[in-house]
């Protein structure tokens, strides 16, 4: 048993900023929040935090951990004027350049700097069409390694190798989630791991594509979670070869439910937003990414019930991401204040609870001991009524401290428990051949 003593608890939804307060944790999860709490478990050890901010971890709610090494990249990129030649230029050569090794190190490097980000979990969307078998359990051999909770699963399409490359897509996602469930029948490693039915973009999969992935979410108990509506191509595509909007057609194949992650969104129809809105989907809004792609806005952010936030593979900063979200919804006339998208953030926390059968997101007694940790020191009052403007104009990721997951320290006092340096150095050699490699490929 732990006791974190004197903190300032910090809890988005409800919002809650307590100062002088102990947390007990009890192997993986929260025991008591409360004051003085030392004295009645004697027993315990005891970490003076010195008045340090601790809130409920912070998840990113969509990523893709495979554009980890692509940081600075020197492969010699075609000009992309518009998003379809930027996946076809950039991230459709590169995921063809990753093999094992490659998704080892990119998973773990982007799961430490998660980590040192603030963030608990990541819920991850991954594509390596010359090593789909076993791909994600590399993943997650990262995720575990690191200290990471998080999800992930294999984007189906059939962009390179048609049926046969939707078959053994599909094939992965089932795989990895049958390994998922007999690691946790078993008790023979940590629960930190989930996984999703996964899909590129409706445009690369098709009907009968859908259709095996409605078998995997029937046969799994998964949902499925795929890019939609972030071009308009997209969304002329659906229209074209099979005169339905986007959510209308995954969901006449019976994919759209209440573990549903549809990512971007921007050109979603009034239907297609009920649709989701009626199975109580979730929408993840991707600020930094849409702009990066100068794909637009999504101007009816406000229409969706549930709405997370994620970077699409821009690192894991979720305190910047949250900023973007809030400023960028400003400079378009949107009407939101900053506690909406503290809400959004917040939300990633249902995500996972609908995902591990667990309980995520307060500092209540049986919610997953998963906390952030922020050396945070207000110049102003820091009360509930404003903690969303703490988050939006004053804290970054600076600020962070120490992240729990499952009741253990993944990076405590600003440290993590093992060298990082050597992982980092083998990761840099990866890269450079990734890089080599995609230079080669047409």
């Amino acid at each position: 048993m732990l006791i974190l003593k004197n903190v300032t608890a910090m809890q988005i939804e409800p919002a809650l900023i307590r100062e002088g307060v102990d947390i007990v944790i009890d192997g993986a999860l929260i025991k008591e929040v409360g004051a003085n709490l030392t004295s009645k478990y004697p027993s315990a050890t005891v970490k003076e935090m010195n008045g340090k901010v601790v809130m409920p971890g912070i998840v990113c709610s969509h990523n893709h951990f495979y554009s980890g090494l692509a940081r600075g990249i020197m492969a010699d990129i075609k000009p992309s004027p518009d998003f379809i030649s930027i996946l076809k230029n950039l991230w459709w050569r590169m995921d063809r350049a990753l093999d094992e090794e490659a998704v080892y190190y990119s998973g773990l490097i982007c799961s430490l700097e998660a980590i040192k980000n603030g963030c608990t979990s990541v819920i991850d969307h991954h594509a390596s069409p010359n090593y789909i078998a076993g791909s994600l359990n590399t993943l997650r051999k990262g995720f575990i390694k690191a200290g990471l909770r998080g999800m992930t699963c294999y984007e189906t399409t059939d962009r390179n190798n048609g049926t046969k490359e939707m078959m053994a897509g599909v094939e992965e996602n089932i795989n990895f989630a049958n390994l998922i469930d007999s690691e946790k029948a078993s008790g023979n490693s940590p629960y930190l791991v989930e996984s999703h039915i996964g899909a590129h973009a409706p445009f690369t999969v098709t009907n009968e594509g859908l259709s095996m992935m409605a078998e995997a979410v029937q046969a799994t108990g998964r949902g499925i979670h795929v890019h939609v509506a972030e071009d308009r191509y997209d969304v002329t595509h659906s229209h074209h070869h099979y005169d339905q909007d986007i959510v209308e057609r995954l969901d006449s194949f019976g994919l759209i439910n209440e573990k549903t992650l549809l990512a971007h969104g921007l050109f979603l129809s009034d239907r297609d937003i009920d649709i989701l809105n009626g199975k109580n989907g979730f929408l993840v809004h991707n600020a930094r990414s849409n702009m990066n792609n100068n794909v637009g806005y999504n101007q009816k952010i406000t229409r969706f019930k549930n709405v997370a936030l994620g970077t699409d593979g821009i690192g894991a900063d979720m305190l910047e991401e949250l900023k973007f979200s809030f400023f960028k919804h400003r400079d378009a006339g949107g009407p939101l204040w900053p506690d909406s998208s503290a809400k959004n953030l917040w939300n990633g926390n249902e995500i996972l609870a609908r995902n591990f059968g667990a309980k995520f997101g307060r500092l209540d007694a049986g919610n997953k001991a998963d906390l952030t940790i922020l050396d945070y020191t207000s110049p102003t009052p820091f009360v509930a009524d404003n903690l969303a403007g703490h988050i939006a104009f004053g804290m970054n990721a600076g600020n962070v401290n120490s992240v729990m997951v499952e009741g253990k320290f993944s990076y405590e006092d600003r440290a993590f428990p093992f060298d990082i340096e050597p992982i980092y150095a083998e990761a840099r050699k990866v890269a450079k051949r990734v890089w080599d490699t995609m230079d080669q490929l047409n």
